[in-house]
């Protein structure tokens, strides 16, 4: 189990990376701005809550830091989309980050559900 939580947190590590370096590519126009710090906080704080759910002192605040990793995904999955359909960047593969994306939060989302039936 600790083998998977670690590859999940390098898998988010490396989503962050990758947030990271598309905001930097954005301009610096007020949209531009706007959606690179939106994104930007959440998709970089996915995986430093999923590092907070790792060391939760019960499993209520366990599961309470896995709907804020969940909540960031999400959030990131729409600035990420809206994005692509403003085509506001180019030189930088967001269909396969949106990809990622939407796999981080089916991975998180049957997380919650295990960790839910186990009260």
């Amino acid at each position: 189990m600790e083998e998977k939580a670690n590859q999940l947190a390098e898998r988010l590590l490396d989503y962050g990376v990758e947030i990271f370096k598309l905001t930097m590519k954005l301009d610096s126009s007020l949209p531009g701005r706007h959606m690179a710090g939106q994104l930007f906080r959440s998709g970089t704080s996915a995986g430093a809550n999923y590092e907070e759910a790792c060391g939760a002192e019960s499993r209520a605040d366990f599961v309470h830091k896995l709907q804020i990793v969940l909540k960031e995904l999400r959030e990131s999955h729409y600035w990420l989309r809206l994005l692509l359909k403003s085509d506001t960047i180019r030189n930088f593969n967001i269909d396969s980050l949106i990809e990622e994306t939407k796999q981080l939060i089916n991975i998180i989302a049957k997380s919650l559900i295990t960790a839910k039936k186990k009260k």
